[in-house]
């Protein structure tokens, strides 16, 4: 049970960080680029699951993407996959989670930079995606690496939205947080404080190398 829960928990975690880091980086840059009315409001929907209970969240997700749901439906007619009790929803639920923080790293990143920076940069002939991709990225790249290790470590212990989109299903949907609520219920006492040794390890770990990167990027 340890080794399934800890690899599947391992592609999960991966795969949802890879999805953040770029849908929050491009977030991230787009609303500190950008003056807008309703701006605060956007800012707070986005931010909303790091306040949200993980059950609310996972409700929604349901309605977003279950097999009736509103993307859900159309999903399945065309693929014929429902997201429902898969990986697909163990990402998904982690993804949410996890987006709020990256969003919030890429946002006082690119926040930092004076924005006479793509001024030059323009004047030196870079275009718009140039100049994102080889000025702004790089200045911005120790934020940025903070939010990617602050979601790591948010989706590898995502609990209650998984339970609630992905079920709890051995060898299919179980991550390793899944299976210590298990274990723990089951009365497999050991078991249980094993893998919860490990991901205080890995959240320890994660937690120091956080704090140096945004010591560095300061």
């Amino acid at each position: 049970m340890i080794r399934s829960a800890l690899l599947l928990s391992l592609w999960v975690t991966l795969v949802s960080t890879m999805v953040v880091a770029v849908v929050g980086t491009a977030a991230g840059y787009l609303i500190s680029r950008r003056r807008f009315p309703g701006r605060g409001l956007l800012e707070a929907c986005l931010n909303l699951p790091l306040v949200l209970p993980p059950t609310v969240t996972g409700y929604y997700l349901i309605v977003l993407l279950g097999r009736r749901g509103l993307l859900g439906e159309t999903i399945l007619n065309w693929t014929g996959v429902a997201v429902p009790f898969t990986w697909i929803a163990c990402v998904a639920a982690a993804s949410l989670m996890a987006f709020p923080l990256m969003l919030r790293s890429a946002l006082v990143a690119f926040e930092s930079i004076d924005p006479r920076q793509s001024l030059a940069a323009a004047s030196l002939g870079h275009g718009r995606l140039s100049t994102f991709f080889r000025v702004l990225v790089p200045m911005a790249r120790k934020g940025l690496l903070a939010g990617v290790v602050l979601s790591f470590a948010r989706a590898l212990g995502e609990f209650g939205a998984t339970l609630m989109l992905a079920g709890n299903i051995p060898g299919r949907t179980q991550t390793l947080p899944l299976a210590i609520y298990e274990a723990a219920l089951s009365g497999e006492d050991g078991q249980a404080l094993l893998m919860a040794g490990l991901l205080t390890l890995v959240s320890v770990v994660v937690m120091i190398l956080a704090g140096r990167l945004d010591r560095k990027s300061a």
